[in-house]
């Protein structure tokens, strides 16, 4: 917690994901708190895993962190040499290359 209150006190725009697992929605420690940071600060998300009691319509996650939970998803769309850039980057840094997805675009006609 304290390292999100540093992040939110120094405006840090550095998007950061929350992987938080709890037995139940009534465990979560700070969940006010979490939830108004993640509503004035577009680059925090907080994911919720509940691991032995769900409330009714509950669409989290349920169950442990688990390898699914915590493989990031990276899009990344530009240009051909910018995507291919940046997919390189992000290889090199550890992420696994099948989780990035590329959409690539170019100049048009004409």
């Amino acid at each position: 917690m304290a390292m999100l209150r540093h992040r939110e006190f120094h405006k840090a725009p550095v998007p950061t994901g929350l992987l938080y697992s709890s037995r139940s929605l009534e465990d979560v420690i700070y969940r006010e708190e979490l939830d108004a940071m993640a509503q004035r600060d577009p680059n925090l998300h907080v994911f919720h895993t509940l691991t032995r009691k769900q409330p009714d319509g509950w669409a989290g996650h349920r169950g442990r962190i688990d390898k699914a939970m915590s493989k990031p998803n990276i899009f990344v769309c530009g240009p051909t040499s910018f995507v291919e850039h940046v997919s390189s980057v992000l290889v090199e840094l550890g992420h696994d290359a099948f989780a990035i997805k590329t959409e690539r675009f170019g100049p048009t006609g004409g």
